[in-house]
């Protein structure tokens, strides 16, 4: 029988390196654009002028993407491992739920992707402290509405796919697979 491998999730390049690059990209169009002249609608440099307090907000926005995408791109440390032990979590939390803390695994869509869900015993929640929060829209672990120790994954912006992380829980614990 062929040893299981520990899976790996990190964050993945192309797509932090794009999304800082973009981010970028849209301040300079905007500050070129206005900066030209040419524009009828470019605001005034004043806190009065409704549009500029407007395009200065998006370009923190955006200037907080770039830091986010240039953050992402240059961690290299695992935000997901799947092994013998159990799930360790990253994302700023570095917390491991051990095989006899989760109830159950299973995927699930939202919008277009499978994401992983994962249900985790109440105590262990709760020791967890894993801060999660429905209105941060940037943060890769969510809650699930209606279950308040359950958990939702989410790969964007990962180099692994939930499909392939469902899979290795299937390795490691095929009894806590839900379909």
């Amino acid at each position: 029988m062929a040893a299981r491998q520990a899976l790996e999730a990190r964050f993945g390049l192309i797509h932090n390196a794009g999304m800082a690059a973009v981010s970028l990209l849209m301040i300079g169009s905007a500050i070129v654009h206005f900066a030209s002249g040419d524009s009828a609608n470019a605001p005034t440099l004043s806190l009065n002028d409704p549009r500029f307090v407007l395009f200065s907000v998006l370009a923190v926005a955006m200037a907080y993407y770039v830091y986010v995408g240039v953050s992402r791109y240059l961690d290299r440390t695992p935000q997901i491992v799947i092994d013998h032990d159990g799930i360790a979590l990253g994302f700023g939390r570095n917390a491991r739920l051990a095989w006899d803390d989760v109830q159950w695994v299973r995927l699930r869509r939202l919008g277009f992707r499978p994401q992983l869900q994962i249900g985790i015993e109440p105590q262990a929640f709760l020791a967890a402290n894993l801060r999660l929060s429905l209105l941060n829209l940037d943060d890769s672990l969510r809650p699930i509405r209606g279950m308040p120790t359950a958990m939702l994954v989410r790969d964007n912006g990962l180099d692994t796919k939930a499909v392939a992380m469902l899979d290795a829980v299937k390795a490691f614990r095929p009894n806590l697979v839900q379909s």
